[in-house]
């Protein structure tokens, strides 16, 4: 399978998933601020690892995973109705850091740009 048509059945099983997780599943942990941020299909479609960013601090991102890996199995079925694929993958889900790591980059960045430069005085 080409790396082209993965990557646009990664997409559709992205859009759908997030669907699934907003509208069909109801559980007090998913109310948090999520996002899926990816998926990435495996060439033989089996496998599937879906992205999520979590807007939470890290004891509420391992409550939410928690949660999406025990309904995985429904996602997965509700994904099956939505897509037309000979076989559903298996869905993995994995922690998107990505925009902490953005953060963490952006932090540095301004305090390297607070201290001074080599070879200048600090001013007291």
């Amino acid at each position: 399978m080409s790396r082209q048509r993965a990557q646009r059945i990664g997409e559709e099983i992205k859009k759908e998933v997030s669907e699934i997780i907003r509208l069909e599943l109801k559980d007090p942990a998913l109310e948090k601020m999520t996002s899926i941020t990816g998926a990435d299909v495996s060439r033989d479609l089996s496998h599937v690892k879906v992205y999520v960013s979590i807007f939470a601090p890290n004891t509420e991102q391992d409550k939410v995973l928690k949660v999406l890996e025990k309904a995985s199995g429904f996602i997965r079925s509700e994904l099956g109705k939505r897509i037309r694929l000979r076989h559903t993958p298996e869905i993995e889900f994995r922690l998107d850091r990505s925009m902490e790591y953005g953060a963490h980059i952006d932090g540095v960045l301004k305090r390297l740009e607070l201290s001074p430069k080599e070879g200048e005085a600090r001013e007291e």
